[in-house]
């Protein structure tokens, strides 16, 4: 008889007695497949499941983890945007990963040994974040797909090099063929494509500013890197849903920006669906230009993978004005409903919710209904009467700040916080930004962001981390020119404005660590240093192609406070730009800004982040617990913390997640959420973890990178049982 060594993936002949042979296959089920050991794809696999059958690691032994093997990049540096946020893809024994600076590498997956390094910039400075990249093969040809500024890359899984057949010379202009003039844009694809036999289906990271790129989703011949379809993410002219963007010039649907998927995307194999998330329209916070729902802004949509037609497509939020993107890829599911099993697909978002859709369909599996919200007080803007509100599951946060959440950290702490919110808008959730401040609770960072959910087929539990701290978004009316006879310097203001302050402030204070101030830039960076980032982008920033030389010149004067004293106060900015007296833009002046207690905690009673498990089957929340403990509290009660990167779970009972400023990377029983594990990594891992089989030892492996409030470094760090 024959028995295939599935651990292995040999097959070999054996000649036993028919009981011992029983036996042995009997042994042989518990061998994993070639697939079960790899992690090929994104987030798992193209079902985006953040799951693995890999059972060797389970609830019993999970607490004698030990590093196995600890890999340093080598190109850290003390700046914000150092963080790694790859989830390592693992074929063969072959690890794939990237750096803080987006170089590509391969490793010995089982010692960390480094096999063959890419590095697309050639040593000049890189920008942006990837968090991972595709492996795709026909027989030996073994490629690694992955974007690195504005462009797509194919390279030799086995050797690191380009491969010169794919579009120029191994690499694709993302900038091409969305009908812009590709020198005037700029997309880049934080999240990785997905592979549809010889196609690669992309999405896009574009601009946050009204001169955004358009989000439409492309597939790329695997082989030659050529555009076989695309699909137009805002409707063109005379198209189902051009009504819904109102406003504007004639032409200006041609014009329109975002409503792009950043997040990345998951395929139904068997069905070929393609599952696509969708961001907002941009201007992010204003719409008085593009009145109406807004489509297809804030979808998931779902498309034919090999030709891109259209199929179905449900919108989470009508008319976007607070940045809620969808933020991760959804999670194809099958549940028990009504008595039957249904394949879904089901969506997490930043506002709490999960929608839960059948995946051929759309219908919803919960009914959700349509409730309204308050309207905006700015006279050219109109905001969408209702909201859809999903029935079920229940929401894995907080929607809107109450009274009795204000903190209690302090006294001092509650009376300032209660006092800053008796001069902000607070209606609860979707109400709309402000003039005078709006509070946004659940905020742009989430609810959920970009590391998703992660299922577990066996219990029906989507597992996810959640984020609770309030933001204020305070909208101003910025003038289109400045007036005549203005000097340079308040021309650069101006343009700042414009262009800078949604992520920088109206104060330059920014939001740190995420987007850094520039009140003393002129300590940190040279002019040409600041012109670089302008024109190349850095970190979260994408590159602002748009603006004239004239108008880099006029943000450096006043950025370099040449001419008059730039540190105005703030109330001066503020009062100055809503002095307007054309009808212009309107800005979101405190950028992302975190409603804070005097000390810099949250102004809300923890969990400031937390740890959630959703029994699909049901609807309800199965357990939730604080994820994390603030490194500055003297405490050892956990508080939560915001966290970045997601979980994954195993069929050995286990949700391994890390993402906190604590440095912890943690694993939890999956069905109750006890804490069974925790170490203390280099510094924070912001990234979701994999796991895989190599040598015939199960490994867990996450990307450390800091930032975000730690110490900057690049390691990959590898943990396994004892021998």
């Amino acid at each position: 008889m024959k028995i295939v060594d599935f651990c292995r993936g040999n097959v070999k002949s054996y000649a036993f007695p028919g009981c011992i042979a029983v036996l042995l296959l009997l042994l042989l089920i518990g061998c994993q497949s070639g697939e079960d050991r790899n992690w090929a794809t994104y987030k798992s696999d193209a079902a985006s499941s953040s799951y693995s059958a890999l059972r060797q690691i389970d609830k019993q032994n999970v607490d004698q983890l030990q590093v196995a093997w600890k890999y340093e990049v080598g190109d850290a540096e003390e700046e914000a945007y150092s963080t790694i946020e790859t989830n390592p893809l693992v074929v063969d024994d072959v690890l794939y990963g990237a750096s803080p600076f987006l170089k590509v590498f391969a490793l010995d997956a089982a010692t960390g040994e480094e096999l063959w390094r890419f590095d697309p910039f050639e040593g000049e400075r890189a920008s942006g974040y990837m968090r991972s990249v595709v492996y795709w093969e026909d027989g030996s040809d073994q490629r690694i797909l992955f974007s690195a500024g504005t462009n797509l890359y194919a390279l030799d899984a086995s050797t690191g090099e380009l491969i010169t057949d794919f579009g120029n010379q191994g690499k694709v202009d993302l900038n091409v063929g969305l009908g812009r003039n590709p020198d005037e844009i700029s997309v880049k694809a934080s999240s990785p494509g997905i592979i549809h036999n010889d196609l690669l289906i992309m999405g896009s990271a574009v601009g946050e500013g009204y001169n955004a790129a358009p989000g439409h989703i492309r597939a790329y011949n695997v082989r030659t890197g050529e555009i076989k379809w695309t699909f137009h993410t805002i409707p063109q002219p005379g198209k189902p849903g051009a009504e819904t963007w109102a406003g504007g010039a004639p032409d200006s649907l041609q014009n329109r920006g975002g409503v792009n998927s950043w997040a990345g995307m998951s395929l139904d194999t068997e069905r070929g669906i393609v599952y696509i998330p969708l961001g907002s329209p941009v201007y992010d916070f204003y719409g008085g230009d593009r009145k109406g729902k807004n489509l297809y802004g804030n979808s998931l949509l779902a498309l034919n993978a090999t030709s891109g037609e259209y199929i179905w497509h449900y919108q989470t939020v009508h008319h976007d004005l607070w940045d809620y993107d969808l933020p991760a890829p959804p999670n194809l599911v099958t549940v028990e409903h009504d008595g039957r099993e249904i394949d879904a697909v089901a969506q997490v978002t930043k506002t709490g919710f999960t929608f839960v859709f059948n995946r051929e369909t759309g219908e919803p599996l919960f009914p959700i209904e349509e409730k309204p919200f308050p309207a905006s007080s700015i006279a050219s803007e109109q905001t969408w009467p209702t909201q859809p509100i999903p029935t079920k599951p229940e929401p894995f946060v907080r929607q809107g700040l109450h009274k009795e959440d204000i903190t209690t950290r302090t006294p001092e702490a509650h009376d300032s916080v209660q006092a800053k919110l008796q001069t902000y808008r607070n209606e609860g959730l979707f109400t709309p930004p402000d003039p005078k401040g709006t509070v946004l609770f659940p905020s742009t960072r989430g609810g959920a962001n970009w590391g998703g959910a992660a299922y577990d087929p066996e219990s029906g539990f989507l597992f996810i981390n959640a984020n609770e701290t309030p933001e204020i978004t305070t909208v101003k009316q910025v003038k289109r020119e400045p007036a005549p006879g203005k000097s340079l310097f308040d021309r650069g203001k101006n343009f700042y404005l414009q262009n800078c302050a949604t992520c920088h402030g109206g104060d330059l204070e920014g939001q740190h660590p995420i987007y850094p101030p520039l009140t003393n830039i002129a300590e940190q960076r040279s002019e040409e240093e600041v012109i670089e980032v302008i024109e190349q982008g850095g970190g979260m920033m994408p590159a602002f192609t748009n603006i004239s030389d004239a108008e880099k010149e006029a943000i450096i004067t006043f950025l370099y406070k040449q001419g008059e004293n730039a540190r105005a106060d703030k109330e001066g900015v503020h009062q100055r730009v809503a002095e307007s007296e054309n009808e212009g833009r309107y800005i979101n002046l405190t950028a992302y800004s975190r409603l804070e207690d005097p000390d810099g905690f949250p102004g809300v009673t923890p969990p400031w982040g937390t740890l959630n498990a959703i029994n699909l089957n049901t609807g309800e929340i199965a357990w939730r617990i604080p994820l994390g403990t603030e490194p500055k509290l003297e405490t050892k009660n956990p508080t939560g913390l915001e966290s970045w990167g997601g979980p994954i779970a195993t069929a050995g009972g286990l949700v391994f997640i890390g993402g906190t400023k604590d440095k912890k990377f943690r694993a939890f029983d999956k069905d109750s959420g006890e804490l069974l594990w925790e170490t203390t990594l280099p510094t924070g891992g912001f990234a979701t973890p994999s796991t895989y089989m190599s040598n015939d030892k199960q490994y867990v492996v996450i990307a450390v990178g800091g930032g975000r409030g730690t110490r900057p470094d690049d390691y990959y760090v590898a943990f396994t049982l004892p021998d």
